[in-house]
C-alpha cells in the first residue's frame, strides 16, 4: 500500500509545483434586458468575494480581470433580479430579468447615528423616514442605487472666423473627469462619452509655465504647431499660469468640512477614504486656520464647532467618529455649512466650504436646478466652495460639477488616497486659495489667417461675446500656482476642409475677403478678464499672438503632452473631430513629452492610454462577436 501511495504523492506534488500561481483571466461580455434585448448601462459586475468589480458601459459592455480559479460572476442592477453565472470561457454574455417590485422614493430606512445641530460633539439617534420604521440603530445602508449621472456634452463645432471671430469662455481648473476616467479604465471598462470632459483631462496635469512678472497674478503663454491628428490644421495652445504664493504667506483659512454621511456613503471607497483624505488636509493646517465639521444624512448636524488648525487631534477624533446611514438631505447640509462659515468669517481670509459626497441627494432640494439656485445665492456671501467626489455605482457627477461651477470653486474626484494627497497636500494652495476669480478668456481670430477654428473641450464653460465685459457674469477661479491650458484647432485660410462647410453668397452683404486692420501677421489676440478674490470690478489683460508655427516635434513638452491628452479624450469620446487620431500616436507623443515627472502623473497617463487601447480593441471585437451571434 505504501509503495502505491508514494508515486501518487509525487505526481500530486509535481502537479502542485507546476501549477501557475496568481494567474488571472480577462472576461468580457454584454449585459442586456432579457425581454427587449436592449443593452443595460451601469450594471455592477463582481467576483464572489466582491473584491473585484466593474460596471457596464453605455453599450452594456464590460471587461473584468479575475483570478484563474474564480468560478462565477454576479450581476446586479436596480429593478432587475440579481444573477450569478458560471464562467465557462473568456466571453460571458448575460440577460437580466426585471424584478416586479415597487420602490418608494426614499429608500434608506431605519435610524442613523449622528450629532444633532445645536449639540456640538454629542451623539444621538435621528429618525430617517422610509419603508421600515423599526426603532434600531444602524450604520449600514439598506439600499444603494446603481446608477451614475453625467451632464450631456455637445461637442464644440468648427466656427467660421469671418462670421464668428470671437470665442469666449470661462476658465476651468477642475480635474475630476480625468480621475473618474482613470477609475473606469482601471476597473476594466471604458467611460461613457459624457464622462469625458477633455479640458479637465488636460488640466489634471501641471505645466511648467513661467511665473507672472508684473502686478497681474496671471501670465499668458501661447504656442502654435501642426495638429498631430491632421497636419494641414494648426493647434494653438493658450496657457495661463497663476502666481504661486508660499504656504506661510497665504491668508488664514476659515474652513467648513461638509461631509455626506448618508447610507450611500457606507462603502470602502467612500466614507473611509473621505475620512483619510480630510486627515491629510488637517495635517496641512496652521494655527491661524480654523475648521468646523458639518455632516448630513436625513438632516444636517454640527459635529465640530470652529476649531483652531493646531488642534489636529481634536479634528481627527471628530472625523474618526463619523459613520454612514440615512437618506441624503444635501440642501440642508449646504445651508448649515454656509451659516457656520458666515459666523466664523475671516475678513481678507480664505472662507470656504469643502463638500465631500457622492452627489446623491434625495431629500429636500435635490435637482440640479435647485442646487444651482441655492449655491448661486450663497456665492454672494464671499464664501467659496470646493467639491470632492467619492465612490462609484451611484456617483452623481452632474450635480457635483454644477455645485463647483456655481459656487466660485473647484471640483476634484478622489478615487484613492494618492489622489487625495495630490489634491489636498501637493496642490494645497491651488485647491483651497483663490488668487483670481471670474476669470474669462476671449479669443479674437484674424480672418485673413484663420478660415475656421474649434475650441477643444470647455463645452459647459462657453459664454456669449457680450458676457466678457459683463462683471455680473460668473466665471472660473484660479488658485495659487494653478495652470490652465486651452487648445484650439485652427484651419488656415486656403486649406480645403469639410469641417469648414460652405455657404451660398449673401444677397445683402459682400462676401469678399475681410478687411484687416492693424498687424496682418497676427493669428489671433488673447484677451483675459479677472477680479481679485474680494473685488467686484474686473481687470483686462490683452496679448496678440503672431502666426509663427513650428513643427510638432520641435514644440515644448507642455505642448506635446497636452496635445496627447486632448487626442486621448477625443478617442474616448469617439469624437466626430478625431480625424487621424490613434492610441498609438497618443502613447508615442506622450512618451516623448514626459519631461520632469517627479510625481509620476504623466507616466501613469501613458499606462492608462495603453490599457484603454487594449480595452477598445477587446470591446470592438466583442461587439462584432455579439452582432454575429445575434445574426445567427
Amino acid at each position: 500500500m505504501k509503495k502505491l501511495l508514494l508515486p501518487i504523492f509525487i505526481v500530486l506534488l509535481f502537479a502542485a509545483f507546476k501549477a501557475p500561481r496568481n494567474t488571472v483571466r480577462t472576461i468580457t461580455g454584454i449585459v442586456t434586458d432579457k425581454n427587449d434585448k436592449t443593452p443595460l448601462a451601469g450594471v455592477s459586475v463582481f467576483s464572489l468575494d466582491k473584491r473585484i468589480s466593474t460596471m457596464t458601459n453605455k453599450n452594456g459592455l464590460y471587461t473584468i480581470s479575475v483570478p484563474e480559479n474564480e468560478q462565477t460572476l454576479t450581476f446586479e442592477y436596480i429593478g432587475y433580479k440579481s444573477f450569478t453565472s458560471k464562467i465557462t470561457g473568456t466571453v460571458l454574455n448575460v440577460k437580466l430579468e426585471k424584478q416586479m417590485v415597487s420602490l418608494r422614493e426614499e429608500v434608506i430606512v431605519g435610524y442613523a447615528k449622528m450629532a444633532m445641530a445645536g449639540a456640538p460633539g454629542s451623539r444621538g439617534t435621528m429618525a430617517i423616514r422610509g419603508i421600515n420604521q423599526a426603532n434600531v440603530v444602524m450604520d449600514a445602508p439598506v439600499f444603494i442605487e446603481s446608477s451614475e449621472s453625467y451632464a450631456s456634452i455637445k461637442e464644440n463645432q468648427f466656427r467660421n472666423a469671418i462670421k464668428n471671430p470671437l470665442s469666449t469662455f470661462s476658465i476651468d481648473v477642475d480635474a475630476a473627469s480625468y480621475t473618474n476616467i482613470r477609475r473606469f479604465i482601471n476597473n476594466g471598462g471604458l467611460p461613457p462619452a459624457d464622462a469625458v470632459r477633455i479640458e479637465e483631462m488636460i488640466n489634471y496635469f501641471d505645466y511648467d509655465y513661467p511665473q507672472p512678472k508684473g502686478k497681474d497674478p496671471i501670465n499668458i503663454v501661447t504656442e502654435i504647431a501642426d495638429a498631430p491628428w491632421n497636419t494641414s490644421h494648426k493647434l494653438v495652445k493658450i496657457g495661463l499660469q497663476g502666481r504661486t504664493i508660499s504656504t506661510e504667506k497665504l491668508p488664514a483659512s476659515n474652513l467648513v468640512f461638509l461631509i455626506d454621511v448618508s447610507g450611500s456613503m457606507n462603502q470602502a471607497n467612500k466614507l473611509p477614504l473621505l475620512v483619510s483624505s480630510f486627515k491629510l488636509l488637517t495635517d496641512q493646517l496652521r494655527p491661524s486656520d480654523k475648521v468646523a465639521i458639518v455632516v448630513y444624512a436625513g438632516n444636517a448636524g454640527l459635529v465640530l464647532p470652529s476649531t483652531p488648525g493646531d488642534q489636529k487631534i481634536k479634528i481627527k477624533d471628530a472625523l474618526d467618529k463619523l459613520s454612514a446611514g440615512g437618506s441624503t438631505a444635501g440642501g440642508q447640509g449646504i445651508e448649515l455649512a454656509y451659516k457656520v462659515a458666515s459666523e466664523n468669517f475671516i475678513k481678507g481670509g480664505n472662507n470656504r466650504v469643502i463638500l465631500a459626497t457622492d452627489g446623491d441627494f434625495n431629500v429636500g432640494a435635490s435637482s440640479d436646478d435647485d442646487m444651482e439656485k441655492l449655491i448661486e445665492k450663497k456665492r454672494k456671501s464671499g464664501i467659496f466652495l470646493t467639491t470632492l467626489g467619492y465612490g462609484m455605482g451611484n456617483y452623481k457627477d452632474s450635480k457635483m460639477e454644477v455645485l463647483a461651477n456655481k459656487g466660485n470653486g473647484n471640483y476634484a474626484y478622489i478615487d484613492n488616497i494618492t489622489e487625495a494627497r495630490k489634491v489636498l497636500v501637493n496642490e494645497f494652495g491651488g485647491t483651497l486659495f483663490t488668487i483670481a476669480k471670474d476669470v474669462k478668456l476671449q479669443i479674437e481670430f484674424n480672418p485673413s489667417k484663420v478660415q475656421s477654428y474649434r475650441l477643444i473641450g470647455y463645452e459647459n464653460r462657453m459664454l456669449k461675446a457680450k458676457d466678457f465685459n459683463d462683471d455680473q457674469k460668473d466665471a472660473g477661479e484660479l488658485g495659487s500656482g494653478h495652470t490652465v491650458t486651452a487648445l484650439y484647432e485652427v484651419i488656415p485660410v486656403g486649406v480645403k476642409s469639410t469641417f469648414s462647410g460652405s455657404v451660398d453668397d449673401l444677397k445683402y452683404q459682400s462676401n469678399s475677403k475681410p478687411v484687416v486692420l492693424g498687424n496682418s501677421k497676427e493669428l489671433l489676440t488673447v484677451k483675459l478678464r479677472y477680479k481679485h478674490p474680494d473685488g467686484s470690478v474686473s481687470k483686462l489683460i490683452e496679448q496678440p499672438v503672431i502666426d509663427t508655427s513650428v513643427p510638432f516635434n520641435k514644440t515644448s513638452n507642455n505642448f506635446r503632452f497636452s496635445a496627447a491628452v486632448a487626442e486621448f479624450g477625443m478617442l474616448l469620446r469617439q469624437s466626430d473631430f478625431r480625424q487621424n487620431s490613434s492610441f498609438d500616436q497618443v502613447i508615442r507623443n506622450a512618451q516623448n513629452a514626459v519631461g520632469n515627472d517627479n510625481e509620476g502623473y504623466r507616466s501613469e497617463f501613458i499606462k492608462l492610454a495603453k490599457s484603454a487601447k487594449l480595452l477598445a480593441k477587446d470591446l470592438l471585437s466583442l461587439e462584432d462577436k455579439t452582432a454575429l451571434n445575434e445574426k445567427n
